[in-house]
């Protein structure tokens, strides 16, 4: 199950971050700490137009959303595909914010959609999404300056499939659960985005 993928216009936006920071490499900093098997765990850039922040150890209370009763981490897989993220982007222009967590219940999905339905209603309307692919599909939008605000987020236009998202909130401000049918039990990964533009500073 992949966590997510971020579409629209940030794709270019934190690409052309990524370039300011190539550019400003001189004048920064990088620190990568390891873990016990010599593998990076937390990467911190920081450059004169901002910060790039990026840690495999995400913690669910960043998410806002309770782990499901007896659900376990999902391992990282043979290929070296990580299953936890925390991914901070930070300049004056423009702000990013992603914590992805996969896990896995041997309970059937439904049970762990009913569960996170109440788990999301503290943050607004709960829309129920279905789709084919693996994992869960993200858009995320930057808000212009008198762009009247975030749109509200919303199924892809075929909305079929087994894999079931739950999303609340905003393109710039959302929490997604997404469950996918293994067996008799299920995988599930628990994501929030939030985003921030030059207004919203």
């Amino acid at each position: 199950m992949r966590i997510l993928s971020l579409q629209n216009a940030n794709k270019l936006l934190v690409l052309a971050l990524a370039s300011v920071a190539l550019l400003a490499l001189p004048a920064c900093s990088v620190d990568v700490k390891k873990d016990k098997t010599g593998e990076g765990k937390k990467v911190d850039i920081e450059t004169p137009v901002g910060g790039i922040h990026v840690s495999k150890d995400a913690d669910v209370r960043d998410v806002g959303l309770a782990v499901y009763p007896g659900a376990r981490p999902k391992q990282k897989e043979d290929n070296g595909e990580e299953k936890s993220a925390t991914v901070n982007i930070s300049s004056g222009l423009f702000g990013l914010k992603v914590v992805a967590i996969e896990y896995e219940s041997d309970d059937a999905p439904d049970k762990v959609i009913a569960f996170y339905q109440d788990q999301l209603k503290k943050y607004g309307n709960v829309l129920e999404c279905h789709t084919d692919r693996h994992g869960s599909h993200v858009n995320v939008e930057k808000t212009s300056p008198g762009s009247g605000g975030s749109k509200e987020v919303k199924c892809d236009s075929n909305d079929s499939g087994r894999t079931v998202e739950l999303k609340v909130g905003t393109e710039d401000n959302q929490h997604v659960v997404a469950v996918e049918p293994r067996g008799k039990g299920c995988d599930f990964a628990l994501v929030y985005v939030k985003t921030r533009g030059e207004d919203t500073i």
